[in-house]
């Protein structure tokens, strides 16, 4: 018997004929686990998965012809900050990622989103949306509710008013808590509250998801943290976009890497989610302005003060330097100036006739700018990419096209990973970046009802042509 019908005999076949609105025939079945793909057909009746593989089916359900497509489980994107858009009409259809293959996304991440998750899944339902929606608590957010932006350590009091409402946040179904330690206020709590946070979580049977609190040169220290915080509150912990960022950083994602991989085999529940681009995108403060001046009038009362404006420039000018001065920063969106999107700090101050740093003071002093930072290497992006326990998440958001220059990441995380790293180049098999988009998601966040094509599972399916998937 040939591998694909020993596959095929495999699939458990219905006692008797299926009952189906829906078959999708003739298809490679791509199911969510890795495995080797199987022809076969995909029958869903109302909202559910009812056959997969070989099966006979009653009545005249529609049929749709998928030869030559692959069908797989509807991708799952882990790290999403479409908090705000998947809200408003604009963009509540989420079309940007339908087009992708996602049909579930999680909002909540790097600390910041929205903290009455109660009312923000109540307004999803009310007006509904393109994708599903699971929430992780906004640890940012609760600190700022609770201490404000003030840099402190918790009290006690303060600690246990935050436990409070993650119970509560919990309760109204929220699937665990994302920090964001390299923003205000979240970079402000200890690793000792981090933990008390997420001890709670974790007697929800949630996870823990971290923007690290340094992805540079500190990555290593900032790795121990999180496989620590993940042994003292007895939760799950989750590594959100795992990279080395900025060329000083070269060379430290295989120890990362090796990090993560020595804690799982020691039984510890550890993953991590990437975009697949070696660059980054967040705001222009919060690449190259110190904590403290990252707001517009303490900036500009400390270049007003004879004696704090010279440390002031010289802070910034040294972050600049780190990113080729300014070469390797790309503007993304700057209402002031929408004729400097799509071009580098570097670029912008060699039109302008001027230096970099006065270009990122004048964006900065008239609201900041988002950015597009290329920090990473292409190998060590290969090298993350092919680990079992790192799942495809865009860390991107709702959009329309407008004038503005985004992150590619926002339109095309999942075809390149499937289209460019699996079908062109080989870094891994199909079924495995299939699984990266699906069942490994739906694995780290506990979701028992989709993520795989199953019967009895939610008919969260798609099916595209691996030769035309790409990222323009």
């Amino acid at each position: 018997m040939s591998m694909c019908a020993l596959l095929i005999a495999l699939v458990v076949a219905a006692s008797g004929p299926v009952e189906a609105d829906l078959v999708i025939r003739n298809a490679r079945i791509m199911d969510g686990t890795g495995g080797e793909a199987i022809m076969g057909d995909v029958a869903i009746r109302g909202d559910r998965i009812v056959g997969v593989g070989q099966f006979e089916v009653s009545g005249k359900p529609r049929e749709i012809d998928a030869a030559g497509l692959i069908v797989a489980p509807g991708f799952i994107d882990l790290h999403n900050h479409s908090d705000t858009p998947i809200t408003q009409a604009a963009t509540r259809l989420n079309r940007n990622f339908i087009t992708q293959g996602v049909t579930t996304i999680v909002t909540g991440n790097c600390g910041s989103g929205r903290l009455d998750v109660r009312r923000y899944f109540e307004e999803i339902d009310e007006a509904g949306a393109g994708t599903n929606v699971a929430h992780l608590i906004p640890q940012g957010k609760l600190r700022a509710s609770v201490i404000g932006e003030q840099k402190r350590p918790a009290t006690d009091a303060e600690v246990e008013k935050m436990k409070q409402q993650v119970d509560q946040a919990m309760k109204a179904g929220a699937f665990g808590m994302s920090t964001g330690l390299i923003y205000v206020p979240s970079k402000y709590a200890s690793t000792d509250e981090l933990i008390a946070l997420a001890g709670v979580v974790g007697q929800h049977g949630g996870i823990y998801v971290s923007h690290m609190r340094g992805e540079g040169t500190t990555l290593l220290d900032s790795v121990e943290e999180i496989l620590r915080i993940g042994r003292e509150s007895k939760l799950p912990v989750h590594i959100s976009h795992f990279k080395a960022s900025g060329e000083a950083a070269w060379g430290l994602a295989a120890e990362a890497v090796r990090m993560v991989q020595a804690a799982r085999a020691d039984g510890q529940r550890v993953t991590a989610d990437q975009y697949p681009y070696i660059a980054s995108s967040t705001s222009l403060g919060a690449m190259v302005v110190p904590d403290e001046l990252r707001d517009r009038d303490e900036l500009a009362a400390s270049l007003k003060d004879p004696e704090r404006a010279e440390k002031t420039r010289r802070a910034i000018q040294r972050e600049i330097d780190e990113r080729r001065g300014g070469g390797s920063l790309f503007v993304s969106r700057y209402a002031k100036q929408p004729a400097w999107q799509g071009k580098s700090i570097a670029a912008i101050a060699e039109q302008e006739q001027r230096e970099p740093l006065e270009i990122v003071l004048e964006i900065q002093l008239n609201g900041g700018a988002q950015m597009v930072n290329f920090g990473m290497n292409e190998e060590e992006v290969r090298l993350i990419m092919r680990e079992p326990f790192v799942a495809t998440a865009s860390d991107g958001g709702a959009k329309t096209p407008d004038d503005t220059v985004p992150h590619p990441r926002n339109y095309g995380t999942f075809p390149r990973r499937l289209g460019l790293y699996s079908v062109e180049l080989g870094l891994t098999s199909l079924e495995q970046a299939v699984r990266a988009s699906s069942g490994l998601p739906a694995d780290i966040l506990g979701l028992k009802d989709r993520g795989y094509l199953k019967p009895g599972l939610v008919a969260d399916v798609v099916v595209f042509d691996p030769e035309k998937l790409r990222d323009t």
